[in-house]
């Protein structure tokens, strides 16, 4: 206990704002497009090629439980940049902007005198503007492959925030010289996904932009050391959400919204493994800014992960709430996550939970439709077809990591079930979060024809004022 307590103050006086105020850290903040935690050498994938991930992880602190407040691009990321849930930041739908005056930490960064650039995808809206002192749309088909020149080029009088987001792994795919070809034979596929010869290939061209992110991660790590700065520098690497499959992306699963989570910053950070729960998108601006001397603005609803970085057995938080809103086709699904728990809670269960990624216009969407029609799917493989839909799902990841068996109904499950029906409430009560009477509706049907009538409804949130809300809703028992 002893020496534990001694490392924890140590660190709060090595991050005490007048320490910082002379020697203050620089960060670079790596968001992936589309990558589950559970695609990446270091997180246990057999097959995944991710040599520089892997000594990244090796060097830092991997995180194993780190929950997204959403598994929807533009939403996440805007979420990431204010530090509040989907609902809450008035952007909590595919394609919508930033509305003007939600916090953003860049920019508080960037008021103290941080030099804070963007590169790469950006999909916030031009609110998000004033947080970077310079913006790029990045290069090579992955977006990254101006970042080392950025890094090299950035004023030296300045400590330095970048914000490196790549369209790696996104759709369509795109190959290059920077990662390897895998073989389709090698390619483990997911019991809920039809293991066939077209899914196979579909999984290869996804770890092959999954392995360009690792590329650049060795390239960022690299120009790092040649500028001695590596010591002085957090990377941290992470997803916007998961994978870009059938019942992954968009989803409430842990592969839609467990995302990869590495902090690393040698001889300030020790190498280990944490299981400490994280809301990735809430706590990463609150963290950055501690670690910068900084305090974090009153409306962020996330909490700092420094106690983390200090010691890894360390806890910051019992719950992780997420949320599914619109994302090409109406949605509106809950969750929390409590230790092994998963309770998913469906406010339209009569609605088809569809993604894009499970069209017919992608390969792994494509066999799941054939062997639908053929009568020809498993058990495992019927999640994106059923209507209805369970209006709760209750899961326990630790003995099922795909979530494939929902004891929502089982006698024993009814205490842990009440208990987190309870935690949905609250959160959706404090937090200000509401079932729209006139949501946003689909844009097109599961094989991509527009519809006439498509619209953009209300939002989640909007009949409660819910951005004007920063109540964080349950976090400790």
């Amino acid at each position: 206990m002893l020496p534990r307590l001694i490392c924890v103050v140590l660190f709060g006086i090595l991050w005490s704002p007048a320490f910082s105020a002379e020697n203050r850290p620089n960060f670079i903040l790596f968001i992936t497009d589309d990558i589950s935690a559970e695609d990446l050498g270091c997180y246990g994938d057999p097959v995944a090629k991710t040599p520089n991930l892997d000594q990244l992880a090796a060097d830092g602190l991997r995180f194993t439980d780190a929950v997204l407040t959403i598994s929807s691009c533009s939403p996440s990321r805007c979420s990431l940049i204010t530090g509040r849930y989907p609902h809450n930041t008035g952007a909590p739908e595919l394609h919508t902007e930033l509305p003007e005056g939600q916090p953003l930490f860049p920019k508080m960064l960037r008021d103290a005198g941080y030099y804070t650039a963007l590169s790469g995808k950006h999909h916030m809206g031009p609110n998000a503007n004033p947080a970077f002192e310079k913006i790029s749309k990045g290069k090579g088909p992955g977006k990254e492959e101006d970042w080392v020149s950025m890094l090299s080029e950035r004023p030296k009088d300045k400590p330095f925030f970048f914000w490196f987001a790549s369209t790696d792994a996104h759709r369509d795919w795109q190959t290059s010289d920077e990662a390897p070809i895998y073989d389709p034979a090698e390619i483990e596929v997911p019991p809920y996904l039809v293991d066939d010869q077209a899914t196979r290939e579909d999984l290869a061209a996804y770890y092959h932009e999954v392995s360009r992110t690792d590329f650049y991660t060795g390239k960022l790590r690299e120009e790092l050391e040649r500028q001695g700065i590596a010591g002085d520098t957090y990377f941290i690497y992470m997803a916007d959400n998961g994978r870009p499959f059938p019942r992954c992306k968009t989803r409430l699963y842990e592969s839609g919204i467990r995302s990869p989570l590495i902090i690393t910053c040698p001889g300030r950070i020790e190498p280990a493994v944490s299981d400490s729960l994280v809301s990735v998108n809430i706590d990463l601006g609150p963290t950055i800014l501690e670690l910068a001397g900084l305090e974090k603005d009153p409306r962020m609803q996330g909490v700092s992960l420094t106690p983390i970085l200090a010691d890894p057995a360390a806890s910051v938080r019992d719950y992780a709430f997420s949320e599914h809103n619109w994302h090409v086709h109406q949605a509106h699904e809950r969750s929390v996550q409590y230790g092994d728990w998963i309770y998913i809670r469906n406010a339209w269960p009569e609605r088809q939970s569809m993604c894009v990624e499970a069209s017919p216009k992608y390969p792994a969407g494509k066999s799941l439709w054939d062997a639908y029609e053929a009568g020809k799917l498993n058990e495992n493989q019927r999640d994106i077809f059923l209507i209805p839909r369970p209006a709760e799902e209750l899961y326990r990841s630790d003995s099922d990591p795909d979530q494939l068996t929902n004891v929502a109904q089982i006698s024993e499950n009814r205490e842990i079930l009440a208990k987190l029906r309870e935690l949905v409430d609250r959160w959706t009560e404090e937090t200000g979060d509401t079932i729209p009477e006139d949501p946003t509706n689909d844009r097109e049907d599961p094989f991509g024809k527009k519809y006439p009538d498509h619209h953009r409804g209300t939002f989640p949130g909007e009949e409660r004022g819910a951005t004007g809300i920063s109540a964080p809703g349950p976090v400790r028992e």
